[in-house]
């Protein structure tokens, strides 16, 4: 152990971009990342600023729309930053703080997304008793409970994988310090690390997906029982921003882990990793705000009292 190197910064490899396509790629990263730090920012404003929109459901794209942003905050700016200096290093340190926080948000995005669909599922179900069983002390649990089981789900990986030892490798084949390419990299026993990964990151993203669906079959059960063509079109209205956020994101996971392949596992991981640090939490807005009368409704209100106000 003593002719053993330890390591106190890692180097992220990036995506593979060739030389000469740099600044267009980064122009096109750094649009995309402003645009989903202003789309999200306008949603959170919007259901600030609204009466109408202070109901469960935006409470929980609020946080949605939190977690998004932060989201990409958490990868996006080192990325730009590595792109533009041609300096991949981060420190030891900063790279463990980094995965804490990506595995925080991406773990709040996926309960929250399991809370939203609960909502639905007592909206649609249960229409009559909806402010009863969703009154604001249940919300606020919910989005409390939240927020601490994804921070303990965190800290249980971060600290886990602060024991581990790192020698001789340091090149991380992500854009980002990704757990599973630093227990790659680790020169102790990453038996415990895995087991944990396994079990709660399987028991996290499975059982939530379970749920979600589960209420999905009993809102479509709910659906056939009605006749009426308007209250059915009601229905998929509400529920089809929904709906297409959770297709987006659990597609993509899916898509990557459940869908190995051999050739160029390294390129499509990173493709993959692209896509749902950037590219689904740059469309969640539009998707929201697009498919959702209320959140136009609720634009038009806010602009038309900032002009009567000017």
């Amino acid at each position: 152990m003593n002719n053993q190197t330890v390591i106190f910064e890692f180097l992220l490899l990036g995506l593979p971009i060739p030389p000469e396509y740099q600044h267009l790629f980064y122009a096109l990263f750094l649009a995309m990342y402003l645009t989903t730090v202003l789309g999200n920012l306008i949603i959170i404003i919007l259901i600030l600023l609204d009466s109408h929109l202070h109901t469960p459901m935006y409470l929980f794209l609020s946080n949605l729309s939190f977690s998004d942003l932060c989201f990409s905050s958490v990868t996006m700016p080192k990325l730009l930053q590595n792109m533009q200096s041609q300096d991949p290093s981060i420190p030891y340190a900063g790279c463990l703080t980094q995965m804490y926080f990506f595995m925080v948000f991406a773990a709040m995005e996926t309960f929250l997304l399991v809370v939203m669909a609960y909502d639905r599922y007592v909206a649609i179900c249960f229409p009559l008793h909806y402010t009863t069983i969703m009154s604001p002390k249940l919300c606020m649990c919910l989005v409390v409970l939240c927020w601490v089981l994804t921070m303990l789900y965190s800290m249980l990986h971060t600290l886990l994988l602060a024991r581990l030892s790192f020698c001789e490798k340091n090149v991380i084949p992500q854009f980002f310090c990704d757990i599973s390419a630093m227990l790659k990299l680790a020169c102790s026993d990453t038996y415990i690390n895995e087991l944990m990964k396994f079990i709660l990151g399987g028991l996290v993203t499975v059982l939530s997906f379970l749920l979600i669906s589960t209420s999905y079959i009993q809102i479509v059960c709910s659906i056939l029982k009605v006749s009426s063509t308007q209250v059915i079109h009601k229905v998929f209205s509400t529920c089809g921003s929904h709906l297409s956020v959770v297709s987006l994101f659990y597609g993509t996971i899916f898509g990557l882990y459940l869908c190995p392949s051999t050739n160029n596992s390294n390129v499509k991981e990173t493709v993959m990793a692209m896509m749902y640090t950037l590219v689904t939490p740059m469309l969640n807005p539009f998707i929201y705000s697009l498919r959702n009368r209320d959140i136009k409704e609720a634009l038009i209100r806010v602009l038309f009292k900032k002009k009567i106000s000017l």
